[in-house]
């Protein structure tokens, strides 16, 4: 079952399954402020479900700390590690959405603005946590919702049915486990970062993916990078990584999650 660590540590324990333990780690504003309530933004690495860590969003942690926000860098299932499928890794990405909001009071986090932050993979995880209702932990509170406020998605892995991403690895599942086969009216507002070039998610994905959301009444936000290929957005490819930052930077303001202030200089 979950086991909660006091805040003051860089590491919270959020779950363990018989020897597994997997760690949220924490960033806080510099000005972290006793009895203030912060948005938090939850990033989870790309790697296919089977392999990743959580250096991948460090960067952008220590930037969106620094802009007003509690981070957290969340480790889950991967195949490479724990021998896991898919499926488990998003009964962990549920489990760490829910263990936040649970925590919330004690953790100075508004409930009602948690971020959901992923690449690739990952980013199948935050857009299914948010429209699935299949594949929880047994032990889990599922009184608390594993929905995330808002979504940022670094060429995610939105489509797993026939012709997708993993589809080899979820087969007839896929129905109850691709975001794009579960979009919904009340869906949280959505941004999605992806290249032309991207050899494993097609432009044609997204755009289908961002019409079905405003079809619904969601907002969808799509941002398409000429002649860029898959991670183009990390931090080792400076350029992109800054403007597609500035670009999530805007859209959390406009949804009022971070104030408006000078960008602070990302580095």
């Amino acid at each position: 079952m979950s086991t909660i660590i006091s805040f003051s540590q860089e590491r919270i324990l959020y779950k363990k399954i018989d020897t597994i333990k997997l760690f949220l780690e924490v960033y806080k504003p510099d000005n972290f402020t006793i009895n203030k309530k912060y948005p938090a933004i939850v990033f989870f690495f790309g790697g296919g479900w089977n392999k990743g860590n959580i250096k991948q969003f460090e960067p952008h942690a220590k930037y969106f700390s620094k802009r007003g926000a509690i981070c957290f860098l969340v480790d889950y299932r991967v195949t490479s590690r724990h021998n896991s499928t898919p499926f488990e890794s998003l009964k962990d990405a549920k489990s760490a959405f829910r263990f936040i909001r649970k925590n919330a009071t004690e953790y100075q986090i508004d409930p009602y603005k948690i971020i959901g932050v992923g690449a690739s993979a990952g980013g199948q995880l935050v857009a299914a946590s948010a429209l699935i209702e299949k594949y929880n932990e047994d032990f889990d509170d599922k009184s608390v919702s594993a929905k995330p406020n808002a979504l940022v998605l670094f060429n995610p892995a939105i489509d797993n049915g026939p012709g997708g991403v993993g589809y080899d690895r979820v087969k007839n599942d896929f129905q109850n486990f691709s975001p794009i086969h579960n979009i919904k009216k009340d869906s949280p507002p959505t941004i999605i970062f992806l290249g032309t070039k991207d050899q494993l998610i097609p432009v044609s994905v997204c755009k289908t993916y961002k019409r079905k959301m405003i079809t619904v009444g969601n907002r969808c936000d799509l941002f398409l990078y000429e002649n860029k290929k898959h991670g183009f957005f990390n931090y080792k490819y400076f350029k992109e990584y800054k403007n597609t930052v500035e670009k999530t930077d805007a859209f959390l303001q406009t949804l009022g999650y971070l104030k408006e202030i000078p960008i602070i200089q990302i580095r």
